[in-house]
């Protein structure tokens, strides 16, 4: 018996577009965003119906998880383990002011993510663990069914890099572009099976976004 994953990204936000360390600052979706989710739920309700719907409770999460959730009459939940990582003191300031305020950390960011503990945050082992935690608890919760979970680029591909049995080193050869659908499936035994990731294919109905 297998339960399949449905790992969705937010919608766009004004701060996807300015380039600026969101994590757990609540910036809510842009009107595009919205749009995004709205079609985001259709596309996953028509070809993978889900039985729950859990989201980081940030509200670009769970905005876009209502959105997944009403196009299948079900309540979206908010879940602390699917929350983004805790930037600190980097969090809302543009990528050229972090660059200029903390050069030898931005590049560290750039090249060695799994090295970097931001000061006043998080590190991308601390988001693992959190992540792996919550989808562990999901999958024992509803065994043999299918779940949506919405979260946020750095914990979707922490959680990626979990299930494609990589390092967090390897944490930017994954995309996750907004409201990107990926489909994995997680055996009794823990196992995983990929079915698609980063799909954005749903979103071609709507014009470009700028991110």
């Amino acid at each position: 018996m297998t339960t399949r994953i449905v790992l969705i990204r937010h919608g766009q936000t004004a701060w996807n577009r300015e380039a600026r360390f969101r994590g757990q600052s609540d910036v809510p979706l842009e009107k595009f965003g919205l749009e995004q989710a709205e079609v985001t739920g259709r596309y996953v309700a028509a070809r993978w119906p889900v039985v729950v719907v859990y989201a980081s409770p940030l509200s670009r999460t769970m905005k876009t998880a209502e959105a997944v959730a009403r196009a299948q009459g079900l309540q979206a939940q908010p879940l602390e383990g699917l929350i983004d990582i805790n930037f600190g003191q980097l969090q809302g300031l543009l990528a050229t002011e972090a660059e200029e305020r903390y050069p030898d950390l931005f590049r560290a960011w750039a090249e060695k993510p799994h090295t970097v503990s931001f000061p006043g945050g998080e590190s991308l082992d601390i988001v693992r663990t959190r992540i792996t935690a919550a989808m562990e608890q999901i999958v024992a919760r509803h065994r043999g069914q299918s779940v949506a979970l919405v979260s946020h680029t750095v914990a979707n591909r922490v959680l990626l890099c979990v299930v494609l049995g990589w390092g967090n080193d390897r944490f930017w050869q994954m995309h996750q572009e907004t409201c990107a659908v990926n489909i994995f499936d997680v055996a009794d035994d823990g196992d995983f099976t990929i079915v698609q990731l980063n799909d954005t294919g749903h979103l071609q109905q709507l014009p470009d976004s700028e991110v």
